[in-house]
């Protein structure tokens, strides 16, 4: 393990869009006075500082750049170099999202490459979902370009989406090129690619709170992006890899890993050389220790696992449930969801190559 290098407290970054609620600062405990329209929390990102130890202060970005795959892994690098590819982030939608998609790395890199972004494939786990919920999803029936951008002019684009119910415990995959929103009453968790490229397609005639003009809308962005094919499937029912729900994998593809892990006892680990982790406290306390250290997280809380760390153990101080993301090895994966006995079909549906 790197002298250096040990598990990472940030800062993380409050967002107030549009949308924004209340209910995440409450439920993140923020200290008053509390943001009025708090819509997301940037847990990890590579631009927030570190809070704990030695490196407070010091961005995730910086130690990427210095540390290469001592920090990410090397997994990581050989997809993308030195460089943090993840975003961990909480949502609270008290309004609806704009109908928007996000382009792939191909189109990231070229067209929107003086941004530093990657695409944008996410997914997301619903936390809360009022009664009624759902979030729009694809399209309900295939289209095309002049189709979808007549649509869009005409102010009846709502009429070509789907619409998926959503409930507590809900994984939705998003791939890039899906058009899609997350509609009022719902907090969710999300994993992403280190992404900020949203082209917004629908607004719903909003305006902009601070210059009173309707905000923006990037159509031909959004129509060279979309997928205008049938929507894939977008909810997607965890895998068991562990007895009694301890450890659930809830969706696979090449950029990233998620899984949720029920902390009702501890865990002794080590981390694989070839990935970060993220661990996300959803509910509950637990302790994280190391040979150098320990620190407790609560709810809300998340930690990054730099790659070399090593033998590391988490400990809840009662019952807990985390999230844990991480760049994976898709074929180890599928390996070990066949070893717990799970058929290749399902396989397939949970890890999307």
């Amino acid at each position: 393990m790197s002298a250096h290098l040990y598990p990472l407290l940030t800062e993380r970054r409050l967002v107030e869009p549009i949308w924004g609620g209340q209910r995440l600062a409450a439920w993140l405990g923020l200290p008053e006075p509390r943001p009025a329209r708090l819509g997301e929390t940037w847990q990890i990102f590579d631009s927030n500082p570190v809070l704990n130890g030695p490196l407070a202060g010091r961005t995730l970005a910086e130690l990427a750049r210095e540390h290469g795959a001592g920090l990410v892994g090397t997994r990581s690098v050989a997809q993308y170099g030195a460089d943090l590819p993840l975003l961990a982030k909480f949502i609270d939608a008290a309004d609806r999202l704009s109908i928007q998609v996000h382009p792939d790395d191909a189109y990231a890199h070229t067209r929107e490459a003086h941004t530093g972004f990657h695409g944008k494939t996410e997914a997301w786990y619903i936390l809360d979902a009022a009664p009624g919920a759902d979030v729009t999803y694809g399209l309900a029936r295939p289209s095309d370009r002049d189709t979808f951008a007549a649509a869009v002019g005409e102010e009846r684009l709502e009429e070509l989406m789907q619409r998926l119910p959503v409930a507590p415990g809900d994984v939705i995959f998003v791939p890039a090129g899906t058009l899609h929103a997350i509609n009022a009453g719902i907090v969710l968790f999300e994993i992403q690619q280190k992404s900020d490229l949203t082209y917004r397609v629908y607004d719903y005639g909003r305006r902009d709170a601070k210059t009173g003009q309707p905000r923006e809308l990037h159509l031909e962005k959004a129509l060279d992006v979309s997928d205008f094919g049938p929507a894939p499937a977008g909810k997607i029912a965890p895998l068991p890899l562990e007895p009694d729900g301890r450890r659930d994998l809830l969706v696979a593809c090449p950029s990233f890993a998620l899984e949720r892990w029920r902390l009702d006892r501890p865990r002794h680990l080590a981390t694989d050389p070839g990935s970060f982790e993220i661990l996300t406290l959803t509910d509950g306390a637990a302790g994280v220790a190391w040979p150098e250290g320990e620190l407790e997280l609560r709810r809300g809380d998340s930690l990054l696992l730099p790659a070399d760390l090593g033998a590391w153990s988490v400990g809840p101080g009662g019952a807990a449930v985390a999230l844990r993301a991480y760049v994976p090895d898709l074929g180890v994966l599928a390996a070990e969801a066949r070893a717990a006995g799970h058929a290749e079909a399902r396989v397939a549906e949970v890890i999307r190559a």
